[in-house]
């Protein structure tokens, strides 16, 4: 008769396996909590303590680790000194074990560090081929199947739930790890390691181009926004539709009113605030209509109808917002090629990671400081409360634009943008022409301090009167200078915002 030692945190589906594994003719041995759940369902259950002699010790921080335990896990059957062994010591052999671990992740401490789970799934998976091992609830139906079919698993299946194991250990010592190196001595020091466990989550159309294969992967036992997306319509999402449409949806949720963010490669080409998101989306699309054709368009507001028949005639590639209304889907729908999603609000992390040969840059999270009492007003003319509320805005817009950024906006709507180029003079120019005047009386901001005093020049061109810049240049005296020359109030942040 097999046997199967059942020691699991989370019963879901725990009854249920063990009624099917004692039909399939195998002996239940469990301890604790499982054992009193297998055994109140009328299932026969034998106590672990008969078979170690030993009860659980050390307010329970003791109970599976004991040689008849993990001997039953860990010997050959082929092997006649493993038999002999085992024959000596009165060991029996385990042939399964289902364990899930104590939920660290859900709140971190010292009693919830696992130790017995991880040292019998670690022995179980080492001998696999004789043992099999689950460790997720979502595999018991394939258990089920295979010991009713055979009345066994089979070396696959054992093979692929080793695999699994050994992935749930690392991630949950990777987890740990974690926790240990978010305590540093020094509270805004980055950790002395990162112990990263990616699972796949999502396997994409494809990479940034046809011929490269695509797949987004997440920290074993993390959750995102991504994990709450649902996609309402459109074909599969390819890797640069959710590299995208991240730029867009964090872009989106740093505004409290009714606010529409439209990006092309990364960049916004498109934001604006109104009273309702279909002005806010109206507004957002007038900024750079060509640019916006096939871009990725994100709301924080629920999408209506008539947002729906106002977004539906521009070619756009994602919409994605907090809802849709049933007849906003039906406007979608007559476009099988637009992908509709709708999320949660995404959760900004503590670290920003990017991948270079043999490993990554990392960086405490860009965080957009908008509170304007720690900003400093540098020149003659004091901003008036538009121009203040319009400098905000500009400002966070400006934080999510590749460097070199300049941005124009006016009435919480942004009219150029300027990103990416090697120098801040061609940004300014850029954005100038996109805004073709109708940033005049607005806001400029510059992601990083003007160097000389032509991109201010550029930016009183474009008929600004305030502008928003971290400061800092040893010619910061020319830059005020020029402001004053054009009657053009500016402020500093003491902050820069570069976004490579």
């Amino acid at each position: 008769m097999p046997t199967a030692l059942l020691s699991v945190f989370d019963k879901t589906g725990i009854v249920d396996l063990a009624a099917a594994l004692h039909a399939a003719g195998w002996r239940i041995v469990s301890s604790g909590g499982t054992a009193k759940a297998v055994a109140e369902a009328g299932v026969p259950v034998t106590d672990l303590v008969e078979l170690t002699g030993l009860p659980a010790i050390l307010d329970h921080r003791v109970v599976t680790l004991h040689p008849k335990v993990h001997g039953g896990l860990l010997a050959d059957p082929t092997n006649p000194e493993h038999q002999a062994d085992m024959a000596e010591h009165d060991i029996e052999a385990i042939e399964l074990v289902v364990v899930n671990l104590y939920p660290f992740t859900s709140n971190p401490s010292i009693e919830l560090i696992d130790i017995g789970g991880p040292a019998m799934v670690r022995a179980a998976a080492k001998n696999h081929a004789h043992v099999g091992v689950v460790v997720n609830p979502a595999d018991y139906a394939l258990v089920k199947e295979e010991v009713a079919a055979t009345g066994v698993l089979s070396a696959a299946t054992r093979r692929r739930l080793a695999r699994d194991a050994f992935a749930t250990i690392a991630a949950y010592d990777a987890a740990i790890a974690n926790w240990f190196d978010a305590q540093p001595d020094e509270p805004e020091a980055l950790p002395a390691g990162l112990h990263l466990s990616m699972e796949l989550a999502q396997s994409l159309r494809y990479g940034e181009n046809p011929h490269q294969q695509g797949a987004r992967y997440r920290i074993a036992g993390a959750t995102s926004w991504w994990d709450t997306a649902v996609q309402h319509n459109g074909k599969e999402l390819s890797f640069l539709n959710l590299y995208d449409t991240e730029a867009a949806w964090k872009l989106v949720h740093r505004f409290d009113e009714p606010a529409c963010v439209i990006v092309k490669h990364a960049n916004p080409c498109g934001v604006a605030v109104a009273a309702d998101a279909v002005e806010a989306y109206v507004r957002a699309n007038a900024c750079d209509p060509v640019s916006a054709f096939g871009g990725i368009v994100a709301l924080n507001r629920p999408v209506t109808a008539a947002l729906a028949e106002a977004l539906a005639p521009v070619f756009t590639e994602v919409v994605v917002a907090p809802s849709f209304e049933p007849d906003a889907l039906e406007v979608f729908a007559k476009k099988p090629n637009l992908r509709v999603l709708s999320a949660s609000a995404p959760v900004v992390g503590p670290l920003d990671m990017r991948s270079i040969d043999g490993g990554l840059l990392v960086q405490h999270t860009d965080v957009v400081n908008t509170d304007t009492s720690t900003w400093r007003v540098v020149t003659d003319a004091q901003p008036t409360a538009q121009q203040w509320a319009d400098l905000v805005f500009a400002w966070q817009v400006c934080a999510a634009v590749s460097s070199n950024a300049i941005v124009y906006v006016k009435d919480g709507q942004a009219f150029g943008i300027g990103a990416g180029q090697q120098n801040r003079v061609d940004s300014a120019g850029i954005a100038a022409r996109r805004a073709d005047g109708r940033a005049a009386g607005g806001a400029c901001a510059s992601d990083a301090f003007f160097p000389f005093r032509d991109g201010l020049d550029a930016a009183a061109t474009a008929g600004v009167t305030a502008v928003v810049q971290p400061g800092g240049s040893v010619r910061d005296d020319e830059v005020i200078a020029a402001a004053n020359e054009h009657g053009i109030t500016m402020v500093f942040t003491g902050e820069r915002h570069f976004r490579h």
